[in-house]
């Protein structure tokens, strides 16, 4: 893609690809990570209700705080993490978690300043970045996808970030950060750290989450969403918990009125059935745990994963394996690093039908 030159665009956008994975119309799609189990009936209900209740007010404008919606996340996440003990005024919301993302360069970045990473990571954090006019750095992970983290903090030093972005478990690679090394950046990192826990829910038994150090760390900030483990992508509801002073940091850059009534509804109405909704995870666990000893078992390097997806390879041409599977009516995912595939966890059908097809691709 490239933008006309008779298009003012900016200079630096002029040849950029809008973000998004492939959508293309197959039977098993496994390659945006989503949740293969909807709702119940029950959470449906529930939900349609609370939507309906809410369009009867779609004249007013929504809470533009959304403090219902805030206290009900603070109580999940403080129920999964106590010693969290978080409140309203510790958590934000907004449309997805990339929402909540650039509203953090856009507060804490910007002109003059730098964010940090290490990759592969998240493809979306150069992009926040760039569009935030944020000067970006990417340190490397190890050949295992951790992070060293005497590497880690010497890069802190050397740049002195104004925020550093950690990922665990890791997109695209499933890997979980090993908490001396969390604790190790948060202490060197001289700005904001974030860690962004899209796929907490998923993580094995046993792998804490950064919520715990929440209170030791007031310039930590911990990212989650809806979209995965509570079956919510089109629900579109990202959430961070962090020190109120940071929380109010980000309210000066949010757009009146972000979240709509509709989306606060549907939030609320899925925070109702937790219990249910996140009974599936432990489904999507045990069959992400059969699908790399599967993947192991036809000889594919697998990275271990805490997410509800699977980086595996290596191939000479992975884009000729993605395409002969897409033929086969399985699309999955090419990202991450070069000779790398990721499969998100579907049913147990799905992924009969995804080893079918790589089979036949790879036999």
């Amino acid at each position: 893609m490239s933008v006309p030159d008779w298009v003012p665009v900016r200079e630096e956008l002029r040849d950029e690809e809008p973000y998004g994975a492939p959508q293309i119309d197959v039977p098993v799609r496994l390659n945006t990570n989503e949740n293969p189990y909807g709702p119940s009936e029950a959470a449906a209900d529930d939900i349609a209700a609370s939507v309906r209740a809410a369009a009867l007010g779609l004249n007013r404008y929504p809470d533009r705080e959304a403090w219902s919606l805030r206290t009900a996340l603070a109580a999940y996440l403080t129920a999964e993490v106590p010693a969290a003990d978080l409140d309203a005024s510790r958590v934000w919301a907004a449309n997805g978690s990339n929402e909540v993302m650039q509203q953090i360069l856009q507060a804490f970045g910007g002109p003059g300043r730098t964010a940090l990473s290490f990759a592969p990571t998240y493809s979306m954090y150069p992009e926040y970045a760039r569009n935030t006019h944020t000067r970006w750095v990417a340190g490397q992970r190890r050949e295992d996808f951790g992070i060293d983290a005497a590497a880690a903090v010497a890069l802190i030093e050397a740049e002195r970030p104004d925020v550093v972005f950690l990922t665990s478990p890791n997109n695209p690679t499933g890997t979980a950060l090993d908490p001396a090394h969390t604790r190790a950046v948060l202490e060197a990192a001289p700005g904001l750290v974030v860690v962004d826990e899209a796929y907490a829910e998923f993580r094995r038994e046993g792998t804490p989450s950064a919520l715990e150090l929440l209170e030791e760390f007031p310039r930590l900030v911990v990212t989650r969403t809806m979209s995965k483990a509570f079956a919510l992508a089109g629900g579109r509801l990202g959430y961070l918990a962090a020190h109120a002073d940071v929380v109010d940091a980000l309210r000066i850059v949010r757009l009146p009125y972000h979240l709509s009534s509709v989306t606060q509804a549907t939030a609320e109405a899925a925070l109702r059935h937790t219990d249910e909704l996140l009974a599936q995870v432990d489904a999507l666990r045990a069959t992400r745990d059969a699908t790399a000893a599967r993947l192991r078992e036809h000889r594919f390097t697998v990275a271990d994963s805490d997410a509800n997806f699977i980086l595996f390879g290596p191939f000479d041409d992975r884009h000729a394996t993605w395409q002969a599977l897409v033929d086969r009516g399985v699309l999955i995912r090419e990202t991450g690093p070069l000779g790398w595939l990721r499969v998100s966890i579907g049913t147990p059908s799905e992924m009969d039908a995804f080893f079918t097809a790589l089979k036949e691709v790879t036999s």
